[in-house]
């Protein structure tokens, strides 16, 4: 099969086109034909070297986000058949250890991840548990399934269990373009909260006013305006997934009692704030962690219900995923960017 193999580490001419064996499926595995699969900011930080999950090692397959059709099933698997449409949750727990049977195989000591320490979806073919396929009816267009399984997993993680995000509440979402932050926006609105997004670009605005969010510049004036349109009082609920670049930001916005929901660190992975400040105001500092099963589950189920909108920046053939690398390094791009086996 051909495969984008990322051979060393530094700028995307460590990822080249190369033929690979076809897969074959285990016991208890499927091998899926890629029909999409999307970028993530895993890939990119594996790519340069300055992140990998234990157990990675090259060379690499990347690619975390993987829709496709079964084309082979191994002699345990009851649960898919080949030419199944399915969208694959990368992540893989032991299914042994105290974490995995409390659910929460996202914080296994033995965590594999598809595209991230085990070959993923940048390939004709991947080989997968069956355990983390889910079937796809056949509306559903693939190619926006491939956007679905990261980002908007840890959006519902962020916005629905551990924001708890309630109608009539209102909350803040940084980086309204990102991925994760299109899944967010859609979700609290879908919850019955307003959602003020902050936005670099006026592309950026724009996009986030179409989800149904009041968006703002996203600059020393984005508590100002915060309060403006809280009547003074401040959010109950910022999602952050940026780090600290939009960290005094966050705390700023909140009001008495808010909750301020932390999923990412892509600015800088270090802060300071005031103890005072957050013990007297009664804020919550919650760190979303790693989302579940039920969490992907329930993530699917609420878009195959309608009414959410997947995001697409762009498509590239699998041969040009250097050039998918390009454009999503610019951070210009309006949601996820895909490739195309």
């Amino acid at each position: 099969m051909r495969a984008m193999v990322q051979t060393g580490f530094g700028g995307v001419d460590v990822v080249r086109l190369s033929q690979l064996p076809d897969p074959a499926p285990g016991p208890a595995e499927v091998v899926i034909r890629v029909h999409s699969a999307a970028l993530n900011q895993l890939d990119l930080l594996q790519r340069r070297g300055t992140t990998r999950l234990p157990g990675f090692r090259l060379p690499h397959v990347g690619g975390m986000d993987v829709a496709g059709e079964v084309a082979a099933v191994g002699v345990e698997v009851t649960t898919v058949r080949p030419g199944d449409r399915v969208l694959v949750d990368p992540t893989i727990g032991c299914h042994t250890c105290p974490t995995c049977a409390d659910g929460d195989p996202g914080n296994c000591p033995a965590l594999a991840v598809v595209g991230g320490n085990r070959p993923g979806g940048f390939a004709e073919y991947v080989s997968v548990p069956a355990t983390v396929t889910h079937r796809l009816p056949a509306h559903v267009d693939l190619a926006e399934a491939a956007a679905l399984p990261t980002a908007w997993s840890l959006a519902w993680h962020a916005v629905q269990r551990v924001g708890a995000v309630a109608a009539g509440e209102t909350v803040l979402i940084h980086g309204a373009a990102s991925a994760v932050s299109v899944a967010a926006i859609q979700l609290a609105r879908r919850a019955g909260a307003q959602v003020i997004a902050t936005g670099r670009t006026e592309a950026k605005r724009a996009l986030a006013a179409e989800l149904g969010a009041d968006a703002v510049r996203g600059d020393e004036q984005t508590v100002t305006e915060v309060r403006e349109r809280t009547g003074g009082h401040g959010v109950d609920v910022v999602i952050d997934h940026v780090g600290s670049a939009t960290w005094p930001t966050s705390l700023a916005s909140l009001r008495r009692g808010g909750r301020l929901v932390l999923l990412g660190n892509t600015t800088g992975d270090q802060v300071s704030f005031s103890l005072a400040d957050v013990y007297r105001r009664g804020l919550r500092l919650l760190g979303a962690g790693a989302y579940t099963p039920a969490d992907f589950a329930a993530m699917l189920d609420a878009y195959l219900a309608g009414g959410l909108r997947v995001v697409r920046a762009a498509e590239y053939p699998l041969a040009e995923l250097p050039a998918a690398y390009r454009r999503q390094e610019t951070g210009d791009a309006l949601g996820k960017i895909l490739v195309r086996p």
